[in-house]
């Protein structure tokens, strides 16, 4: 999709700070972090938000689950992180295209609303 941000990122159209990279996602540094670590997982496939995944889609969406955890740790937050992905206009998804936020490198509050 040309129109989509994150997939002119995915697509290395729009350069960012790559954290990790396979043929399936993309993980790269958040331009307005909102904790000393955050980076944003997204599939380099356009899916616009969870209400959109398929069941075809259930293998790229366990990718993306066990890949974070390896992100997460080479990124140094064996203490700890948070995974969010907003979904939706009440949720605050400001970009439509799947994404999960990691973050870390502070002490989460609860709630996170």
């Amino acid at each position: 999709m040309t129109d989509c941000i994150f997939c002119r990122i995915g697509s290395h159209d729009i350069p960012s700070t790559v954290a990790y990279e396979d043929d399936k996602i993309i993980a790269f540094h958040d331009l307005e972090p909102q904790a000393p670590v955050h980076v944003l997982v997204i599939p380099k496939k356009h899916i616009e938000s969870l209400d959109d995944v398929t069941e075809e889609d259930q293998e790229l969406l366990g990718h993306i689950m066990f890949k974070i955890h390896e992100i997460a740790a080479d990124l140094g937050l064996a203490n700890g992180y948070r995974v969010v992905s907003n979904n939706g206009e009440d949720a605050f998804q400001t970009v439509k295209h799947l994404h999960f936020h990691i973050l870390g490198k502070r002490k989460m509050t609860w709630p996170p609303g």
